[in-house]
Parts: C-alpha cells; sequence; structure tokens
C-alpha cells in the first residue's frame, strides 16, 4: 500500500487537499491552514514532507496540487473515512457531526485490518439494500 510510511497527520493535509480541491479549482497554504485549523508554517512543514514522497506539488507562492500517487492515498484515505462514517451513522446511529470526528479518530488508530474489515461490512451492507 502507498502510505503505509505515512503518518496520520500526512494522511489528514493528503485527505484535506484533495477535499479543497473538490470545492475549488486550485489550493494554496492559507486555504490549508484554515481547512484543518492549523498555522500556515505548518501547512509549509507538511508540503515539504509530502513533496519529498512525490505526493504533492508546490512551490513556494504557488497553488499546491496533489501527484497521482497523492491522488490515489487521498482517495483512499476518504474512502476508508467515509465508510467509517456511514458506519457510525447508520448502524450504531450516532450523531453525524459525532461521527465525521469519530470517522477521523478511528481510521487512524484502530488496525488496517480492523478498517478494512469495517468496510468490507458497509459494502456488504450496501450491496444488500
Amino acid at each position: 500500500m502507498l502510505n503505509e510510511t505515512l503518518s496520520n497527520s500526512m494522511e489528514d493535509y493528503l485527505e484535506a487537499i484533495s477535499t479543497l480541491k473538490q470545492k475549488k479549482d486550485y489550493v494554496r497554504v492559507k486555504d490549508i491552514a484554515k481547512e484543518m485549523k492549523v498555522r500556515m508554517p505548518s501547512v509549509t512543514g507538511a508540503l515539504k514532507a509530502l513533496a519529498d514522497r512525490n505526493l504533492v506539488r508546490h512551490e513556494k507562492y504557488e497553488y499546491v496540487e496533489l501527484t497521482e500517487d497523492g491522488i490515489k492515498i487521498a482517495d483512499e484515505i476518504k474512502r476508508r473515512h467515509n465508510l467509517i462514517s456511514k458506519f457510525l451513522t447508520h448502524i450504531l446511529k450516532i450523531d453525524p457531526e459525532i461521527a465525521e470526528k469519530d470517522a477521523c479518530k478511528i481510521e487512524h488508530s484502530v488496525s488496517p485490518i480492523t478498517v478494512e474489515r469495517l468496510i468490507k461490512l458497509v459494502e456488504s451492507m450496501d450491496s444488500n439494500e
């Protein structure tokens, strides 16, 4: 898997960049900082680390873009997040706002096998509907 060595924080940055890109045509450092509720220097440091792994393209004062690998990882992170959130809201009947926050925590703190089994459960429930 492409993102085995990424920290939770790095995954969150990729997810945020992808989400922002869906909302508008460009993503700036200040947009990421606002979305993640962090300071701009934190974003700059994270972008450097992601660029070193060829997951984003970013030059100072320019827009931020995900590379092909960055897009693949961000899509997988968002898929996990959405399915966990769906499980929490539809099966466990958790309030959607709480489910969103919990999904973000769960996707990082449980083992990959647990996440995959949750995903399979939700997917099988979807196919039975």
